[in-house]
């Protein structure tokens, strides 16, 4: 398969979400991580957005909260190239009544190679990368074969009513 490259800017737009039992990890976070975060574009699901907004005393751009949207607006964000980074604290321990969304979320990420944390000790290695302050070139495979591939109707299709 070819690849692509999708050039990330030295200010990364970062994708940051928690659910409700990992929310104080997510602040706690993002506050000890402050001075790093506000060289970035930051993005959120709803409640999340809020309190990290307060916590960091700077605007956050929020989605709807995941449950009712937000995880497929962050999802759609990533497929268009708006997001570069994604931070998603999810509560293993916990069934979600959206884990349909988070897989797909999850899935999206691998889909077009962005860096992804889905725990702390992952977060901290990737905000301090180098390649958070400077440009990347992010090699992402190039799905025009698959867009182009020939499609044919099924010869029985079930009936409709």
């Amino acid at each position: 398969m070819h690849k692509t490259v999708r050039k990330l800017g030295p200010r990364k737009r970062i994708a940051l979400i928690a659910h409700d039992h990992k929310k104080l990890d997510m602040i706690d976070w993002v506050n000890y991580n402050k001075v790093t975060l506000a060289k970035h574009e930051l993005f959120a699901t709803g409640t999340t957005g809020k309190l990290i907004e307060e916590a960091l005393d700077r605007p956050v751009h929020k989605f709807l909260s995941g449950p009712l949207g937000g995880d497929q607006q962050i999802g759609s964000k990533i497929a268009t190239g708006e997001i570069d980074i994604m931070i998603f604290f999810w509560d293993p321990m916990e069934a979600q009544p959206h884990d349909t969304d988070v897989k797909a979320l999850l899935r999206l990420c691998v889909v077009y190679n962005i860096p992804m944390a889905c725990d702390r000790a992952t977060a901290d290695f990737i905000i301090t990368s180098p390649f958070m302050s400077e440009a990347y070139e992010a090699a992402i495979p190039d799905y025009a074969n698959y867009l182009k591939r020939p499609i044919k109707a099924e010869e029985n299709p079930p009936a409709t009513h």
